[in-house]
């Protein structure tokens, strides 16, 4: 959509993957484009993996409001020091456009950019709008969803949202396009275990003994990969060989896109950046949504995986070995039934989300002819903006 003008950029993210993996996505696309991008982030956000090597970061202070009222002062004093941080940045960067990905990090940008009158755009990951997103919603220029139904997003915002989806890496792009592995009733049965960005406990108890119950023809032939916390790598492992299951683990995978390209079923976490991988790619999954989520969004990021029919979810408090189990049979012992999942997977992906938000970006952005006259700071070209609208 760029015509040859290039532009400056800002985006803010709270310091979680979630957050951070499309912002990661956005600024190549932008970069690509011609576009000079900023990143405001926290200290967590600094140490996530995939931040593309050329892009400017900056960490602001940005407290979290806790139910105490010494926390919420304290919590609004840091949002309006790096509110005011933020702004003496977009005097010297000027941007034409701020981007929010939520987390409270991303705060102190949005109102900085707000109050200087920059178009400010926000994207929600998950099936329920977040608490930082719903604080700067009804004042956003633009809205960018991942899914074309989400909770507390009030009808009369609708006009602002467009569904994009959720970007993610190339790399898992260009599998959309490869089959489904080929599984028959004597091959292989590859599994993908993850709990995000670190593991998680609950499939490391759970997985390998569920995988034990499953009939022999099926268990025979399974090969697992499973990414575990690191202090419980060794019980995981113990727990495999005992049942006589091949399996590969490890604390991290750098071929994550790899591994999930060979996976006929994915079996982890619901959180947004794993749904839009597992729909741009296609597979089939179980998934047991992190009941400690923000007002449970990983059961709602589920629930249209799962109406689909690419998918299958077990709340965490039914997560047992027997039930898993069950719920694998279900899905992969009929090679058909596996491949089918796979596709109702496919069928829900957006791969384009992260060109359709670049694209949403690029037009909320200022007209070419302002690229030209910003020399004056954020605060006096949105009170010059302010005086011609008031005229």
């Amino acid at each position: 959509m760029n015509a040859g003008v290039s532009r400056h950029y800002v985006l803010a993210a709270g310091g979680t993957g979630g957050h951070l993996i499309p912002a990661f996505a956005l600024a190549t696309e932008l970069a690509q484009r011609g576009h000079h991008v900023a990143l405001i982030t926290d200290d967590r956000g600094m140490k996530i993996p995939g931040k593309p090597d050329d892009l400017p970061a900056f960490v602001l202070p940005a407290g979290r409001p806790g139910r105490s009222p010494v926390s919420m002062v304290r919590a609004a004093a840091a949002i309006w020091r790096g509110r005011a941080m933020a702004l003496r940045l977009f005097d010297s960067f000027a941007p034409a456009a701020v981007v929010g990905f939520g987390g409270y990090p991303a705060l102190p940008a949005l109102l900085a950019a707000q109050s200087a009158r920059i178009p400010t755009l926000i994207h929600e990951q998950n099936a329920v709008l977040g608490r930082v997103n719903r604080l700067l919603a009804r004042r956003v220029t633009a809205i960018a969803t991942a899914y074309p139904h989400v909770a507390r997003l009030h009808p009369r915002w609708a006009a602002k949202v467009h569904l994009v989806g959720n970007p993610v890496r190339a790399d898992l792009v260009d599998l959309r396009g490869q089959p489904f592995p080929t599984f028959d009733e004597e091959g292989l049965l590859r599994v993908l275990v993850t709990g995000g960005s670190q593991g998680a406990t609950i499939l490391s108890d759970v997985v390998p003994d569920g995988l034990a119950l499953l009939p022999p023809a099926l268990r025979h032939r399974l090969q697992v990969t499973q990414q575990c916390r690191p202090e419980d790598i060794a019980a995981v492992r113990a727990r495999y060989a005992a049942h006589q299951i091949p399996a590969e683990l490890g604390t991290y995978f750098e071929d994550m896109a790899d591994r999930l390209g060979e996976a006929h079923l994915f079996i982890g976490r619901a959180g947004a950046s794993t749904i839009a991988e597992l729909t741009v790619v296609g597979r089939p999954a179980i998934l047991v949504p992190l009941p400690g989520a923000t007002d449970d969004h990983q059961t709602a990021n589920a629930r249209a995986l799962v109406a689909a029919g690419g998918a299958r979810a077990i709340r965490q408090a039914g997560f047992t070995a027997k039930e898993l189990a069950k719920q694998v049979q279900a899905i992969a012992l009929a090679p058909a039934t596996l491949a089918n999942a796979a596709h109702a997977a496919w069928n829900q992906g957006l791969p384009d989300a992260v060109s359709d938000l670049a694209d949403l970006v690029e037009a909320q952005g200022a007209a070419p002819v302002m690229d030209v006259i910003r020399t004056t700071p954020a605060r006096q070209r949105g009170a010059a903006r302010a005086a011609a609208v008031a005229r």
